[in-house]
């Protein structure tokens, strides 16, 4: 499994033959300048929320490429009326594709599209691989519901959420990671704007006196578990 950071909460993710991008916001960030969608794969989408900032590049990159957008009802709903397929899921549900089994799992956010239409309630993703399991926290808050996950699931990572304001700052992204028993966190939804900007430095600092590991990728850089 290999995983890109393509700037705030997009990635992307290979397993295998199968390409995937999350929450692509991309074209709109100047800090992903160097970034062309156009030459991004994707045999799926998967969004956690309907924000502007989680969305704005899913209906050129799924035209262009035919991708499944996967999400709540009413963000599939709202990109099927676009022309793009979609896959409809809700909080607790799973589903076995090609790449490995999906989890929609609870996330505490907000959810509406950039003209103010009910986006559905945000979510966020356990991916169980062949090899590896992931989760992708979305936009959340800490939550006492991510200690369901590892009831279910052992994660290899988890990517969670970092730049306080609008999310989980690095306190509760610590706490997060003992709550879903994973030590390995990616994070993601920083620096974008003056809101979510982090020391670097410190953070890493602070994961690494509770015994874990924060990775803070470029835009654009890549890992694989």
């Amino acid at each position: 499994m290999k995983i890109t950071f393509y700037g705030h909460a997009s990635l992307g993710i290979q397993v295998n033959d199968v390409n995937i991008l999350v929450d692509p916001f991309i074209s709109e960030n100047p800090k992903a300048s160097h970034i062309d969608i156009n030459a991004l794969k994707a045999d799926y989408i998967l969004l956690t929320h309907a924000h502007q900032d989680h969305i704005v590049d899913v209906e050129a990159i799924a035209k262009r490429t035919n991708a499944i957008v996967v999400s709540n009802f009413e963000i599939v709903s709202h990109f099927e009326a676009l022309g793009i397929e979609g896959h409809p899921m809700n909080h607790g549900g799973s589903w076995d594709f090609e790449f490995g089994t999906v989890k929609y799992v609870n996330a505490i956010h907000t959810s509406s599209f950039p003209d103010g239409k009910y986006g559905g309630q945000p979510g966020g993703f356990v991916i169980e691989g062949e090899h590896k399991n992931i989760y992708i926290a979305g936009d959340t808050a800490l939550t006492f519901d991510m200690k369901l996950i590892p009831m279910r699931t052992d994660l290899d990572l988890a990517i969670l959420p970092i730049g306080d304001n609008f999310t989980m700052g690095i306190e509760d992204a610590i706490i997060a990671s003992d709550f879903v028993k994973c030590d390995k966190v990616l994070g993601y939804h920083f620096d974008t704007f003056g809101y979510i900007e982090i020391n670097h430095e410190e953070a890493k600092r602070q994961f690494f006196d509770k015994g874990k590991d924060l990775m803070l990728l470029e835009i654009g850089e890549s890992i694989e578990l």
